[in-house]
């Protein structure tokens, strides 16, 4: 079954002719006109592979009718017969069951139904609400709700997890119940985690609009769905963050290599490999061979540490990639924003251990590392570590350290069984500013892997599989641009830290006579390696004010005769809020303490604010 979902401000048709014989047309228990308002519309055709099992179908297919309308927060649906999602039909009388069938099972489920008749060709109007998730598709068989979309078997029912708040003192608590003594961050996360109240449904997070208004990311729309297009101040912050990561890497111990974006697998190598790390695979034909698109890293570098010769006193063994090539195979609704999209930037790093205790010692001192780049980015992360029983019951203590060093209480769960390549897991998320996570920094044991990749480690006497750790030390550099937004959109005054706008400095000449100073203070702000410009636009002084307020810029002086007589600024502190009297000394040692040893890259937009086109 095919199945195109339309968030509907409202729906209305009308029959006009019958599409075939008359015995096949509906004319009883169903309108031959109606609307609805405020509704989810599902157009849906049925395949001939659904006859094998329709009741399977249709248990299916309600699945996903409440799955997308618990997204949307409405549970008004109109069910529309649609031939034209697939060439592969049922049998006429196959749809009509289909059809009658679900319309049964969702009004047992208290929801409000508004059915189209099976058979008519019918005039209809739509109106979409245009929101990330307002369209979405899915295929649906008999033995999954979402076949295309599984990663997974899930024909065996699991067993669910176990959820605990472990306080940095070591005491585990329901999470549920402490939830009022949380902070704000955090009780967002435990409802989305454990309760699974998904906060603000079918709202649109703020840093879509915001990527847009500051001119950083758009879509663009001679690409396929989602995939983004970075203007001069959106790839500046981007370029930025991957030079943040790859530092902060090397500088712990990572080796950067580079791995191929496509493979040659052949088909059993793909359908062994694709999918193996929880995440789709692009997969298509070359001639006569069957070719891949990697998800992430992973691959790659388990093909270099697979081919090295590695002694134990090698171990611990850091392989990292800035894998600009990564791809998920999203649906139209399913993209969203710097959020999710069909191809994204990944920091990946893979470490081999010659044991569980050195591979504890590298997970502690990974998290560590992503909690301190949290404090460069400003971004408040709550902690998610996730343990399976066995493990749990075999490293308490150790799990204890862990929060320990988090300083805060993290969210605790412990599976009945392991189901991953992982036995621990640690995931880091800022909350957005609808409280939804955004999940960055990971830590993950590995426990297959090596042994799946035939990856091993000499000890001069024998070989061995090594434990292999998977870090992303920032997650997804796209999602910590969406993060860093929602952050800006839940402050009073937004910015960007000082180091990641793109400028830092402006000036605001009162005059044109005025210009030729401010250059000059460019000039020397340039050479101490501040990024800074002038504001030279036929505007009055205000809307040049209003401007850089706009464009967040941190630290911008409005210039005149005083100025120049006597070269001190009043100058407005846009994270403070205020406004001080600075000479060009103090001004650039406050932009350089703000940056400190973070990247400091050069501006990518011309000296002059009346050379910036307009992007948007």
């Amino acid at each position: 079954m095919r199945l195109l979902f339309i968030h509907s401000d409202h729906l209305t048709f009308e029959t006009t002719d019958k599409a075939g014989p008359d015995d096949l047309a509906e004319t009883e228990g169903v309108p031959m006109a109606g609307e609805m308002e405020e509704c989810v519309t599902a157009f849906i055709t049925v395949e001939s592979d659904d006859e094998e099992d329709l009741d399977g179908v249709v248990a299916n297919a309600v699945d996903e009718l409440e799955d997308v309308t618990g997204q949307l927060n409405t549970r008004s649906i109109v069910l529309y017969p649609y031939a034209h999602l697939s060439e592969d039909l049922a049998s006429p009388d196959a749809a009509k069951t289909v059809m009658r069938s679900l319309e049964s099972e969702l009004e047992a489920e208290n929801y409000e139904i508004l059915r189209a008749p099976f058979g008519w060709y019918k005039s209809f109007e739509i109106s979409c609400k245009g929101h990330p998730l307002s369209e979405l598709s899915r295929h649906v068989t008999s033995h999954h709700g979402d076949a295309e979309e599984s990663d997974e078997d899930e024909s065996e029912e699991r067993e669910p997890s176990d959820w605990y708040l472990l306080t940095p003192d070591g005491e585990l608590r329901d999470p549920v119940e402490r939830k009022s003594a949380l902070s704000e961050d955090m009780r967002a996360f435990v409802e989305d985690e454990v309760e699974e109240i998904t906060a603000s449904k079918g709202e649109e997070p703020a840093h879509l609009s915001l990527m847009q208004e500051k001119e950083l990311v758009d879509y663009d729309p001679l690409s396929d769905v989602g995939n983004l297009r970075y203007y001069p101040r959106g790839k500046f912050v981007r370029d930025s963050l991957m030079e943040y990561v790859n530092d902060l890497v090397v500088d712990y111990g990572g080796m950067p290599v580079e791995t191929p974006i496509m493979y040659d697998l052949g088909v059993r190598a793909i359908d062994e490999h694709a999918g193996k790390f929880g995440e789709r695979q692009y997969r298509f034909e070359s001639g006569n061979r069957k070719m891949m698109l990697r998800f992430a890293a992973c691959f790659g570098q388990f093909s270099i540490m697979r081919d090295m010769f590695i002694s134990e006193t090698d171990l611990p063994l850091r392989v990292y990639e800035m894998s600009t090539y990564s791809f998920r195979r999203e649906q139209k609704g399913e993209v969203m924003g710097l959020k999710r999209q069909r191809a994204f930037t990944m920091p990946d790093m893979h470490t081999a251990t010659a044991d569980i205790e050195q591979a504890k010692d590298e997970f502690r001192a990974q998290t560590n590392l992503s909690l301190e780049s949290s404090s460069d980015l400003g971004l408040n992360y709550v902690a998610a570590l996730r343990v399976t029983q066995d493990f749990f019951d075999e490293h308490r203590e150790w799990i204890e350290t862990v929060a320990a060093d988090v300083d805060e209480p993290v969210l605790l769960e412990v599976l009945p069984d392991r189901h991953h390549y992982w036995s621990a897991k640690i995931d880091l998320a800022a909350i957005d500013a609808l409280g939804r996570p955004i999940e960055n920094p990971t830590v993950q044991i590995d426990v297959e892997s090596a042994e799946r990749f035939d990856i091993t480690y000499n000890t001069g006497e024998s070989s061995h599989n090594p434990i292999i750790l998977h870090y992303s030390p920032s997650g997804g550099i796209e999602r910590v641009m969406a993060a860093l937004l929602e952050q800006a959109a839940r402050q009073e005054t937004a910015s960007l830290p000082t180091w990641l706008s793109p400028t830092q400095v402006r000036f605001i000449p009162v005059g044109d006579e005025h210009v030729e100073y401010c250059d000059d203070l460019v000039d020397e702000l340039e050479e101490a390696g501040v990024r800074a410009d002038v504001d030279d636009r036929n505007e009055s002084v205000g809307k040049r004010i209003a401007k850089a307020e706009t464009d967040w810029v941190p630290y911008y002086a409005v210039v005149g005769d005083d100025e120049v007589a006597e070269p001190v600024f009043g100058v407005n502190l846009r994270h403070e809020d205020d406004e001080r009297d600075m000479d060009l000394e103090t001004l650039t040692a406050a932009v350089l303490e703000d940056v400190g040893e973070k990247p400091n890259k050069a501006r990518y937009l011309p000296r002059h604010v009346s050379d910036h086109p307009n992007f948007t």
